[in-house]
């Protein structure tokens, strides 16, 4: 179970992400990609969860809420049709509902 956390502030953390979304269930990975020619972060993560019930619980709480500034776009992440896996095999969007 995947959930997609958009329009993050340049400045979170995987350490920030875990304790905000730890509040809600176990956090298993957090992946905050970063530009590969720049090394930027790109300004938004994915966050899996170990329970279904508390990831549901999470999105519909932290969606549209601000943090650092930002309002978050958080829900379900799906995979990109017609993309090759790569690495570990999944790939997923980084586009909302």
């Amino acid at each position: 179970m995947t959930i997609y956390v958009g329009n993050l502030s340049f400045q979170a953390t995987e350490e920030d992400l875990q304790e905000v979304f730890a509040e809600y269930g176990e956090v298993g990975r957090i992946s905050l990609p970063t530009d590969r020619e720049t090394g930027r972060k790109r300004g938004f993560a994915f966050v899996e969860m170990k329970d279904e019930a508390k990831e549901d619980l999470a999105i519909s709480e932290l969606d549209g809420a601000e943090w650092l500034g930002r309002e978050l776009k958080v829900n379900k992440a799906k995979p990109r049709e017609g993309a090759r896996p790569s690495g570990g095999g999944r790939n997923f969007s980084n586009s909302p509902n």
